[in-house]
């Protein structure tokens, strides 16, 4: 056989076993969603070995997706961790035999405590099936591994079925994309639904000019402001301008070309600029690509400067349009 078969055939018994598992599903698992949804603690996921791999994935995804949870290991249970468990808290053991000797060690310890356990194995006369409230099942036809040994195909169940439990419990707690994002402010959906204008915006030491300042000048302030820019303001310190990098390029070329000349001569005038310091990032930056401009001045309402955002800022903080 080779690679190419013996990868297929890996594939298939797997998905041979979720096939199964969609179809035979029963009202454990729906006895299991309410149990979830009636912990007024935290949903607490312990299992060793792959089994304890899959535990801390799932803590991971049901934390993330509106469940409190977390990952306890049955070892570090034994040795003082056990108090982590409240008495408002569920527990969902991992055990495919249902007689992992580590997990076995803390189950009648949980009993104790009189929480809520739930027991994923693929026995119910094991002894995490005799101790679970509820037991859902994990049962395969057989492991993708061809010795029969390394925890394959009942693996890729239980994450399934972990996957399966926080999609319904999404669905239950009406769980919106703005909820997910609040819960992953540093990721690509958190930065688009949160981050704002004003969060990015260089604020301080700002390359801004008077309209009577002298071309020379101007060059110094923009070399020292480092955005390629400067902002030229009037008498009340509101933006009428912008001189870049681009326009004094320009301004080389002409034949009136005078550094001692103000450099609102040679300016852009009336520049593009956004009055919303609240706008979205994600929105600014399309504000940019629109214009196809570099740098945007945020003003108030009365055009008086509170910052500027260069294109590089935001990919810099990773904002994508």
């Amino acid at each position: 056989m080779d690679d190419i078969q013996i990868a297929r055939e890996t594939l298939e018994i797997e998905a041979f076993a979720l096939k199964v598992a969609a179809e035979t599903i029963d009202v454990n698992f729906s006895k299991t969603i309410d149990m979830i949804l009636s912990t007024k603690g935290k949903l607490i996921i312990a299992g060793v070995g792959k089994s304890g791999l899959v535990g801390a994935k799932m803590a991971a995804t049901f934390a993330s997706t509106g469940t409190p949870s977390f990952f306890l290991h049955p070892t570090e249970a034994l040795h003082g961790d056990l108090g982590m468990i409240g008495k408002d808290d569920t527990v969902l053991a991992i055990s495919y035999s249902g007689e992992s000797e580590e997990l076995s060690k803390i189950l009648p310890h949980i009993k104790r405590l009189g929480v809520n356990l739930i027991g994923m194995t693929a026995s119910n006369e094991s002894t995490l099936g005799k101790l679970s409230d509820i037991v859902l099942p994990v049962k395969i036809h057989k492991e993708a591994c061809p010795l029969g040994a390394a925890p394959t195909t009942s693996t890729t169940l239980t994450m399934a079925l972990g996957d399966a439990l926080a999609v319904v419990l999404m669905h239950k707690r009406r769980f919106k994309q703005e909820d997910f994002a609040s819960f992953h402010p540093g990721g690509s959906l958190g930065k688009r639904l949160f981050v704002k204008a004003s969060d990015i915006m260089k604020k301080n030491d700002l390359p801004i000019i008077d309209e009577q300042t002298s071309l020379k000048d101007a060059i110094v302030t923009m070399n020292e402001g480092k955005i390629g820019t400067v902002l030229i303001i009037n008498k009340e310190n509101s933006l009428i301008a912008l001189l870049s990098d681009g326009d004094l390029r320009r301004a080389l070329g002409k034949d009136d070309f005078d550094l001692s000349l103000p450099a609102l001569h040679y300016a852009t005038k009336n520049p593009v600029s956004l009055d919303d310091e609240n706008l979205l990032a994600t929105d600014v930056l399309r504000l940019i690509e629109a214009k196809k401009i570099q740098l945007l001045p945020i003003t108030d309402k009365n055009s008086k400067v509170l910052g500027t955002i260069h294109i590089h800022d935001l990919v810099d903080a990773g904002i994508k349009s």
